[in-house]
């Protein structure tokens, strides 16, 4: 694998027997908004545009919700159990791709995604809520990998960029008014309705998209599928994204790594030692084994270039999730703000996000990706460290508003990074394997950070702790990760080529 500098004219960004086939299909259709690419564009925006706000409605609504239902000790359960749920959707509905095509598991994906809402609408009890969550995470799974893989293999680069910007910017709307509106539903009728009222979102997203990969020329769709399962040779020398693994082992590691992740927060959130303690043991190990499995080689040391840019994806989410899933809860159950004024601290950290990601776009080719994940990991720290004081009733609630959006501007600044040097040292025919790879150890990471966090607050709970203590524990831990990531920045490359792509928040 080459961990230096990447050109175009060293680096393909397609097998040389697909990249006629793609080339061919992008000089004949135009751009983002001609007529051949208008629906899957405007599918992709609506996708997001959906992810984006649900996850900014749950967020600000969950504290109402722990309020009616209780199980307050629950609460990091249910960004876990989300979390969980994709990961084992990311290898099941995606090796589904290899066979069937693209369409029939983003379909699946979303209907699972849609009974998640409806049963989780409908929850009677914090339990039952969390297995709603787990179901919809299992359908959040297939999207992002299949719109990955489809953009990688039907763009040419300078339109991957464009698509990139736009579904980032897709982020705005949901973070102008989904807060707000989700918060403003919760406190004057029911948390029901936000959970429910998504579901015309997904009939739109459903209809555009499904239609659009559904046109995807047969050339090029059958190498998104075999990209998907990564079967193809590297085209660099002793290069390797994980894609050895056959599709029944990749199933098989799919299941560990969830059952080692469920063990090791239901460790984490035990109020005894025993089981904790052993639980925690197994759950890591058997963690840590299917992760090995799963990603590029040399992954868990941070091997130079897309190994490491794996790890730190990881790395990043869960420092960031750690502190993030609890920003709700420390203003309104601690500071006693309502639902609307955590939702305000929310937008505010979206956009701040999108600018993050607009700012490396234009810088990344001049400063470099292993700048803008250094500075981004230690921006979030700042924000993180910034918005911690608000637990203080001294500290005015419009510093978190500011310091929670410092933390989001670096996620934008890191988190966008990251996907862009996965796509350009993942081996040639290989890029569905390094994004399933990237997709993994992002979506881990936020299911541990979350944990991780909820685990000290239910802590703190049963050690009879004002609450302020666990969530300053959440915040230090998410801030302490941070550093360990400034660290490891090092092993990234330090340039990309000038037309390289933009990934989105999403």
């Amino acid at each position: 694998m080459t961990h230096g500098p990447s050109t175009p004219e060293t680096e393909a960004s397609a097998p040389p027997a697909v990249a006629p086939a793609i080339d061919s299909f992008a000089d004949h259709v135009g751009g983002l908004w001609s007529p051949a690419r208008r629906s899957l564009t405007v599918g992709l925006v609506v996708t997001v545009t959906l992810v984006a706000f649900e996850a900014l409605a749950i967020a600000t609504i969950l504290p109402i919700v722990t309020r009616e239902l209780g199980d307050l000790h629950l609460y990091g359960w249910v960004f876990s159990a989300f979390f969980l749920g994709t990961l084992l959707g990311t290898v099941l509905l995606g090796g589904m791709a290899d066979r069937r095509g693209l369409v029939l598991p983003f379909a699946l994906g979303l209907g699972l995604f849609a009974v998640g809402l409806v049963a989780g609408g409908l929850a009677p009890s914090m339990l039952i809520l969390v297995v709603s969550r787990f179901v919809q995470g299992l359908g959040a799974g297939a999207i992002a990998p299949i719109a990955y893989v489809a953009i990688g293999r039907t763009l040419p680069e300078a339109l991957r960029a464009q698509m990139f910007a736009v579904l980032s910017t897709a982020w705005v709307l949901p973070g102008l008014i989904g807060p707000a509106i989700a918060g403003l539903i919760g406190e004057a009728t029911s948390w029901r309705v936000v959970f429910l009222g998504l579901l015309p979102l997904i009939a739109v997203s459903g209809a555009l998209t499904v239609s659009a990969l559904g046109r995807i020329p047969e050339a090029v769709r059958a190498t998104v599928t075999a990209t998907v399962a990564g079967s193809g040779s590297s085209a660099r020398s002793g290069s390797s994204a994980g894609s050895a693994v056959p599709d029944g082992h990749r199933v098989r590691w799919a299941f560990v790594i969830v059952g080692g992740a469920a063990l090791a927060t239901a460790g984490l959130t035990s109020v005894s030692l025993v089981p904790g303690l052993p639980l925690i043991g197994v759950g890591l190990i058997l963690t840590v084994r299917a992760f090995m499995s799963l990603t590029p080689p040399g992954t868990l040391r941070a091997a130079a270039g897309l190994p490491a840019a794996v790890l730190l994806r990881g790395v990043l989410t869960f420092a960031f999730f750690a502190a993030d899933a609890y920003v709700p809860l420390a203003l309104q159950d601690w500071r006693g703000t309502s639902a609307t004024v955590s939702g305000i601290v929310l937008t505010a950290a979206t956009l701040a996000w999108t600018a993050g990601a607009w700012i490396q776009a234009r810088g990344i080719v001049r400063f470099g990706a292993r700048r803008f994940v250094r500075l981004g990991f230690a921006t979030v720290a700042l924000g993180i460290v910034g918005f911690a004081a608000v637990l203080s009733p001294a500290v005015p609630i419009v510093a978190g508003i500011a310091a929670w959006a410092v933390a989001g501007l670096g996620m934008g600044l890191a988190y966008s990074t990251l996907s862009l040097v996965t796509l350009r040292e993942a081996p040639a025919g290989e890029e569905g394997s390094a994004s399933a790879a990237l997709q993994l150890s992002d979506v881990l990471g936020t299911a541990l950070g979350t944990g991780v966090g909820g685990a000290l607050i239910a802590a703190g709970l049963v050690l009879g702790a004002e609450a302020w203590w666990g969530l300053a524990a959440a915040f230090a831990v998410g801030a302490a990760i941070d550093v360990l990531g400034v660290a490891l920045s090092g092993r990234l490359p330090g340039r990309v080529a000038a037309t390289a792509a933009v990934p989105a928040r999403s």
